[in-house]
């Protein structure tokens, strides 16, 4: 440790992350007169969330009858009911608030003729419980995320919060349990630095990259969720990864289901509008696992379109150019760019690639991060908070409904906040550190920044993401899993022998990739072992062997803890049926009606 001198900073809140959940957290706390500091590895505007395309759900009514109950019914339903109905009745119950508060935060929504909030359909979005199809995912054309991530962080300029632009979060700070802050290295000066607080909040992302395809930009390696595991604490529901229908052929990039909100429909190598067999109700607007399950077989039985029958086509052309230039301006953009397709003449190809991760680190609706402890599986870690797709409340359950991801960020970030706010007193003198608070984070840094191996990073990552794609896909087999774990637990011993060819520490992307790395094979290792560990299919988790979903043993969510070996072991954590007011009844397990 004497090789690195540390520059330390105190804080009453530290947010990591500033995407949609931490810029949101971020704006809570500043607005709540909280001293925060949120640490970024890339500028905030550029983190992931700028990504999002379709738009955030809310029962509004603008377009027609809606309701928060209905919202809430499709959310217990999309998870295969494996989501917390507490913290899906508080978020949908909420929803409605949140994105007028954003729209007066300056959030430039598309509009009807009338002036209101426009709102399309997204896939899995019913009125009446089912019957109706709902208008309920509000939009600013085809950038929702981008205007989001805008919006929030201008207003976060506004309330003067503190940002630490371009540090990578290596590891938390941790005595007896309770969180104490974080360890950060600043890419641009090579300096270490600690950031003491009262609360830490993770808003860190996914880790869509531990797959080779995926619509997830190259930051997304689940940094937070590393950071849980090395802390000696459990993610939660791992095994569940959202594929999404319809990543462009080849290059993986999202087409949002707003095209299909908008009328778009999918068709095989025959012209045939499939889904209209798999899900008769809902159709091309069926939940994102059911399209694509539906895709998929289509391709396995040789209906997939193209020379090589791997693929199928998403139909815009019929839609005209007027709505295309309308409300689909970045997807028409992208499909020139990425696949040589002008829409309005001829379908985009489309394939199902990684795109939302259900499982993170396990949390309660106001944020804080449990673990099991003393017989209480929802004891709360002291000082530690999460949100967004870091954090698992869990909302999604076994599968996220699109549109619901950007609300999760802006109900469950806000709610950080004001969590904190209860809890923290401003300006309250903080305890020294331990002597050994930065150790874990600086002999983690200091070993691979000398790695001297001789396997380049790039080699092992690749070899992981085919992994994960081959055996942990779309259908999984006992028999394909536990092939995946034998070859990624090589490939995990293999970080043993990487080679770090850059010893600088300023702008030093040789080792940022492999500590980026690092923390992508825990959560490979925890994905495919928990999806290995449930033996049944439920939402996105899909397994040939145990077709059938199973209330009565796995109507539970999986803990999982991954030793620095890559060793994993399980636990379990009931999912909350109960509601938090009388306003709805809890809602039972049902078979699929889809």
């Amino acid at each position: 440790m004497s090789a690195y001198e540390f520059i330390d900073h105190s804080f009453d809140v530290v947010v990591v992350g500033a995407g949609g959940a931490g810029l949101r957290a971020t704006l809570g706390l500043a607005e709540a007169g909280l001293s925060t500091a949120c640490i970024t590895k890339l500028f905030p505007t550029r983190s992931h969330t700028v990504a999002a395309q379709g738009g955030i759900s809310a029962a509004l009514g603008n377009m027609g009858v809606d309701d928060w109950r209905w919202h809430m019914y499709d959310t217990v339903k999309g998870s295969d009911w494996l989501g917390d109905q507490d913290a899906i009745e508080f978020m949908c119950k909420e929803a409605p608030a949140a994105v007028i508060e954003l729209e007066h935060y300056g959030l430039p929504f598309s509009r009807t003729e009338e002036g209101l909030i426009y709102q399309r359909p997204f896939g899995g979005m019913t009125t009446e419980y089912g019957k109706g199809i709902a208008q309920r995912t509000c939009a600013a054309a085809d950038r929702t995320g981008h205007a989001m991530l805008h919006t929030l962080y201008q207003q976060s300029i506004r309330r003067s919060a503190t940002f630490f632009i371009e540090y990578f979060a290596i590891d938390l700070m941790m005595e007896d349990g309770v969180c104490r802050g974080v360890v950060a290295l600043d890419l641009s000066e090579g300096k270490v630095h600690r950031f003491r607080a009262h609360a830490t909040i993770l808003a860190t992302g996914g880790y869509g990259r531990a797959y080779f395809s995926c619509t997830s930009a190259h930051s997304c390696t689940g940094d937070g969720n590393a950071m849980v595991l090395r802390a000696a604490l459990p993610l939660q529901d791992m095994e569940f990864v959202q594929f999404h229908p319809t990543g462009i052929y080849t290059a993986g990039c999202l087409i949002t289901e707003g095209v299909r909100g908008e009328g778009g429909y999918l068709t095989n190598a025959n012209g045939e509008r499939f889904m209209e067999r798999y899900a008769p109700n809902a159709k091309d607007l069926a939940s994102r696992d059911v399209v694509s399950r539906a895709m998929t077989l289509e391709i396995r039985e040789g209906r997939g379109c193209g020379p090589h029958r791997d693929h199928v086509d998403l139909h815009l052309e019929h839609l005209g150019r007027e709505v295309i230039h309308e409300r689909l301006p970045g997807i028409a953009e992208n499909a020139r760019i990425f696949a040589g397709v002008d829409v309005t003449q001829e379908p985009i190809p489309v394939l199902p690639t990684v795109h939302y991760n259900m499982g993170g680190i396990p949390c309660n609706r106001r944020g804080e991060v449990v673990a099991p402890r003393d017989g209480d599986p929802d004891a709360v870690v002291p000082g530690l908070l999460a949100a967004g797709e870091a954090a698992c409340v869990s909302v999604h359950g076994a599968n996220r409904l699109g549109s619901n991801s950007l609300l999760d960020l802006v109900i469950f970030g806000r709610e950080t906040a004001r969590r904190c706010a209860e809890c923290v007193k401003p300006g309250t003198p903080h305890n020294p550190l331990p002597a050994d608070a930065a150790e874990l984070a600086v002999t983690r840094l200091d070993r691979l920044r000398h790695a001297a191996g001789s396997r380049p990073t790039a080699a092992i990552r690749l070899e992981m993401q085919r992994i994960m794609q081959n055996d942990a896909a779309v259908f999984r087999t006992g028999a394909s899993l536990r092939e995946g774990m034998e070859r990624l637990a090589a490939t995990f011993a293999s970080m043993a022998d990487v080679r770090v060819s850059d010893r600088s520490l300023i702008w030093n992307s040789d080792l940022i990739e492999t500590l980026e790395l690092e923390n992508l094979l825990l959560q490979a290792t925890a994905t495919i072992a928990s999806a290995e560990h449930r033996t049944e299919s439920r939402g996105a988790h899909a397994r040939e062997d145990f077709p059938e979903r199973d209330d009565a043993t796995w109507l539970k969510h999986t803990l999982v803890w991954v030793d620095p070996r890559g060793r994993a072991r399980f636990d379990h954590r009931p999912v909350h049926l109960k509601t938090l007011t009388h306003d709805v009844e809890s809602i039972p397990p049902k078979k699929r009606t889809y």
